[in-house]
């Protein structure tokens, strides 16, 4: 006997009563305490083991895998332990079916070019949902008639119609991967373990190298709980009208998270953090809830060291919305002499206190998820450095003797070479349209960047010895200031923001409010986000000083201010000779500024250092009114009253002014 499941716009399934187990769960066939009893070996599942042994893994995740099989209907498991071995494998299977493209392998040895269906080429934030009972566990109390912008949140009953009728059958004709992963490295106390099933082999090889895949886990892992993650391209074969070798189902896709169940399901999309699951999915939006609960920080931040020209080593973690140059700080190249920069990583933080009250930090991840336009050997040499190896390229352009191209690297490639473009089509220099997708991206290892740290992988974290928040502000905004306290710093990260001008005469200004750059990763309630922040401002801890940066002022012609990239060392030199608590700051009314000769501008064509610390009253007056009005309308009764009244006190002394 069996059940008949109506699968959407799939086909009809029956599938055997003892693997129909979904009326055991809380909200969904994938959500709540497993409780699979009969499920403890191979034989009770009727799908083939195509690699690895089934019945050697935890129990847990042989009743994982089980459900899903049941749910999903692949045609084999392959469980995979990220050897070599299995690279090359899965890579010349990608190869042979036109989904992977060979670059010149003795200029990007190993390096390869994937193109995907151009209706999936991005992040789907209006398509992902955080799932609780309560709505505003989720998402704060927004003011009436406002569209909040700080996450969005669906109820567990309407995210499970809306699975129900996508996930029956939809591996249909594929493999499911089982991919044991660890978020940080392997064993450190400040690292996750999550467990990845998926039915894409692009999905394969970019965890392999965002995260740490090794059999190892499962002896770690033993009857310990870990997040689980189940991503599927939505298209059970047979499939018509595949564009780019690059299933998908980009009208249906969803993508859920569930911080109370540490599950995941990503449904329609192949690409980037849409399907690499251990990303914003687990590293931010799931972590953050599991930091709240345990006491740390999951946060979309950069992590870095600078050592002084006397040895002095400090690291910075920092956070910047999209566009504001992350990855270009991370990779810092120093215009000063005797200095050193050291990455540890370009885009995720998990941070918590040791036992002697130091905040230390990790990089969850193992590898660069890069945006390849505007990258070149002038804005990143670094990145460009990190990339010439082992590399997957997506949606980029190629030569036609296999070199890679996206704009920015007209300068340092052929232009008189034919191209193939993004999409696969014949393209050439002054044609309509890009030859990359703007999106485009570069997955590589961490361990190949050439500035990479030696305790990257340090299981006890570094010690964090300053934050920064920065944005993209063309004008009113200082190039550097500190915070008056933690209270302070917690305000100024939620009150970050860029913006883009339409004229140099800044007309037509527009203002992208980007809160801790955690704008699109929120795992729950920004206004329990920040008290958080606030709460874990205890006596007898180091609290890292706060700052905020502006490398993007413009002049009243529209040009930069600031030269940038690597003399910004000169403004980290600021920030690390304060957190020695050198006397080097002034009070002004929105923190402490750098007093005259305090930045270090040797060698440098004359600047208007004067006009970089200019505080215009009446920007800062529709400044922060602004601001006060954003986080009233999004945050509302939610935000915690100390930055309600850090608010107020900045206000008025800006008033003052």
């Amino acid at each position: 006997m069996g059940t008949l499941i109506e699968d959407g716009p799939f086909n009809l399934a029956v599938v055997p009563e003892k693997h129909c187990l979904a009326a055991r769960l809380r909200h969904d066939s994938f959500v709540g305490e497993l409780d699979i009893s009969q499920v403890t070996t191979i034989d009770d599942i009727d799908v083939p083991v195509v690699k690895g042994d089934f019945n050697a893994l935890p129990l847990k995740v042989r009743q994982f895998v089980a459900k899903t099989v049941n749910k999903c209907t692949p045609r084999g498991i392959w469980i995979c332990d990220g050897s070599p071995l299995e690279v090359q494998e899965i890579r010349e299977k990608m190869e042979s079916r036109g989904q992977f493209h060979r670059l010149n392998q003795q200029k990007w040895p190993n390096c390869y070019v994937c193109r995907t269906d151009p209706l999936d080429v991005a992040r789907v934030e209006g398509k992902t949902y955080v799932v609780t009972d309560n709505r505003y566990e989720s998402v704060p109390h927004v003011k009436e008639g406002v569209k909040g912008i700080l996450g969005n949140w669906m109820s567990p009953e309407q995210m499970k119609q809306e699975m129900t009728g996508r996930l029956p059958g939809c591996m249909k004709g594929r493999t499911l991967y089982v991919i044991p992963f660890s978020m940080g490295p392997v064993g450190s106390p400040l690292s996750k373990i999550g467990i990845e099933l998926t039915d894409s082999n692009y999905v394969v090889l970019s965890m392999f190298v965002m995260t740490r895949v090794s059999p190892k886990i499962w002896n770690i892992l033993g009857d310990k709980d870990f997040v689980r993650c189940v991503h599927t391209l939505g298209a059970p074969r047979p499939v018509e009208n595949i564009i780019s070798h690059w299933p998908c189902n980009p009208e249906r896709i969803i993508i859920a998270q569930y911080p109370e169940d540490r599950m995941i399901i990503s449904f329609g999309s192949g690409y980037g953090g849409n399907s690499l699951l251990g990303k914003k999915c687990f590293a931010l939006r799931i972590a953050s809830s599991i930091a709240r609960d345990e006491g740390w920080l999951a946060e979309h931040m950069l992590i870095m060291s600078v050592t002084n020209p006397a040895g002095e080593e400090k690291f910075i973690a920092a956070a910047f919305p999209s566009a504001c140059g992350k990855t270009n700080m991370a990779m810092l190249e120093s215009s000063l002499p005797g200095w050193k920069v050291k990455c540890v990583g370009d885009d995720i933080a998990w941070m918590r206190f040791d036992k002697h009250g130091r905040l230390r930090a990790i990089n969850p991840e193992a590898g660069f998820f890069g945006v390849a336009p505007g990258t070149n050997r002038k804005t990143n040499p670094i990145a460009m450095e990190t990339l010439k190896s082992n590399t997957i390229f997506t949606n980029v352009a190629m030569t036609e003797d296999g070199d890679v191209f996206w704009e920015g690297l007209e300068k340092y490639v052929d232009m008189s070479k034919k191209f193939i473009d993004w999409k696969g089509r014949d393209w050439k220099i002054g044609q309509e349209g890009k030859a990359a997708h703007p999106n485009s991206r570069f997955c590589s290892p961490a361990s190949q960047c050439p500035i990479i740290h030696n305790r990257w992988e340090d299981p006890e974290g570094v010690p964090i010895d300053a934050i920064i928040f920065g944005g993209r502000r063309p004008e009113g905004v200082p190039l550097v200031y500190e915070s008056f306290s933690w209270e302070h710093g917690v305000m100024v990260g939620a009150a970050l923001k860029s913006e883009t001008t339409a004229a140099a005469e800044f007309k037509g200004k527009q203002i992208m409010h980007d809160p801790m750059a955690m704008r699109p990763f929120m795992g729950y309630n920004f206004g329990d986000y920040l008290q958080h922040w606030l709460n874990i401002n205890k006596p007898d801890r180091h609290m890292p000083k706060i700052f905020h940066v502006n490398w993007f002022r413009l002049d009243e012609q529209g040009n930069f201010m600031w030269p940038g990239f690597g003399d910004n060392i000169r403004v980290i030199d600021w920030i690390c000779r304060r957190c020695n608590g050198e006397e080097i700051a002034q009070l002004s009314p929105i923190g402490l500024l750098p007093t005259p000769g305090s930045i270090n501008t040797d060698g440098l064509d004359k600047l208007d250092m004067e006009g970089l610390f200019d505080l215009p009253k009446d920007y800062w007056v529709e400044d922060i009114r602004e601001t006060r009005q954003f986080l009233d309308d999004q945050v509302g009764e939610d935000l915690p009253t100390t930055i309600q009244k850090e608010l107020q006190q900045q206000q008025e002394r800006i008033s003052a002014m």
